[in-house]
């Protein structure tokens, strides 16, 4: 069986639906991935997750994973999906993100990145070859090539030297990967990520480069970093006009309702972000027809259902009141009422969306939805 199988014929640049198989179970594809940092997706249980939300796959941060609780502790409870408790597929990404982002905390050379964590200060190293081993032991099914994160405001010098570093640093990924087994007694798979900047021909260059290992998948990264969203979709299409039909595409990092809907349309299969959680702890949630903070007065005596759209979990329960009302409190439960919510809106989104791609009907109803998802209500 093929990792990845298409259910539908789109174009080069154009909305797809599949499956990806993996020993931990199928994903319908497009997906969004709820973000697990350090192994928990912030204020939500597990079964929540599977039996509420029906997330097929999450992610874990291999950075975080790595200071705490580390790999032997993870090893020596047989990988993160027994340690947590998720019997369903996980995503790593690489730490490189994280590491980038520790500007004056780590020193970059083409053996790989010295940084200080920012937990402890302890000094700590990362190669390709070590980052593989690392989410070999973390247990992922998915796992990411170690890469450089450019900025999306990096001139065309700086853009280049970081792309050529990561494409380096890919090659020792692949022969580190090849050269070692999969732990734990399911099927490991490897993702390269695209990177470029915002300059078309890097990002071309970048994909022909990568196409040519022909893993079982592809990432799109170094978007959605400061560059603007027409650049990004930009940039997407020609990334997608170059990789592979038959392979599932990773938008890492993004992004709002409608930035996921515009990618969708482009031909991305899979995504992730922090903004429904982290926008639910601070009292913002998505609805199909708009953006509600919950914080504002205007809602302290609206006694309505949190989201009549009808997409939330939670909204036959809970009125805007009385979550306004516990938000104000300090309660926690008025954060995790909200985060349950944006995280099951996101994935009754991408599952919107991959059935009208299947019916046929994606770009009006897209069109039709992205003026009211955007409002401010």
């Amino acid at each position: 069986m093929n990792f990845f199988e298409l259910q539908s014929s789109p174009q080069a640049v154009g909305p797809r639906a599949g499956v990806i198989h993996t020993d931990h179970g199928d994903i319908l594809t497009p997906i969004f991935m709820p973000v697990g940092t350090d192994g928990s997706v912030k204020g939500i249980h597990r079964h929540e997750l599977e039996e509420d939300i029906h997330a097929q796959i999450i992610l874990g941060n291999t950075y975080h994973l790595y200071l705490r609780p580390g790999t032997d502790i993870l090893n020596r409870a047989g990988g993160l999906h027994k340690f947590e408790g998720w019997t369903h597929p996980i995503l790593t990404d690489s730490g490189g993100f994280q590491v980038f982002s520790l500007t004056d905390l780590r020193k970059m050379t083409d053996e790989g990145v010295k940084f200080s964590s920012h937990i402890d200060g302890r000094k700590l190293f990362f190669t390709p070859e070590g980052v593989m081993d690392i989410q070999r032991l973390i247990g992922a099914d998915i796992m990411m090539a170690f890469d450089e994160c450019c900025p999306g405001t990096a001139d065309r010098t700086y853009a280049t030297q970081s792309m050529e570093r990561t494409h380096r640093w890919l090659d020792r990924c692949i022969a580190q990967f090849d050269s070692t087994e999969d732990l734990y007694g399911y099927k490991q798979h490897l993702f390269p990520i695209v990177q470029g900047c915002t300059y078309a021909d890097l990002r071309r260059e970048a994909a022909k480069r990568l196409r040519d290992f022909d893993r079982d998948g592809y990432a799109i990264g170094g978007l959605a970093v400061g560059e603007p969203e027409q650049t990004m979709y930009e940039m997407i299409e020609v990334v997608n006009d170059i990789l592979p039909q038959n392979k599932p595409r990773y938008l890492m990092g993004v992004g709002t309702p409608w930035n996921i809907l515009e990618a969708i349309e482009r031909g991305v299969d899979m995504f992730d972000c922090v903004m429904p959680t982290r926008n639910g702890r601070n009292g913002m949630i998505f609805t199909m027809n708009g953006i509600m903070n919950l914080r504002n007065k205007k809602w302290e005596d609206d006694f309505t259902e949190l989201d009549p759209s009808g997409t939330s979990l939670v909204d036959h329960a809970y009125t805007r009141a009385y979550v306004r009302h516990l938000i104000h409190a300090q309660e926690m439960l008025g954060l995790q009422i909200l985060s349950i919510h944006n995280v099951a809106f996101y994935l009754h989104l991408v599952g919107e969306a991959r059935r009208h791609i299947l019916a046929g009907d994606f770009h009006q109803w897209k069109t039709d939805l992205m003026p009211r998802l955007k409002q401010r209500l």
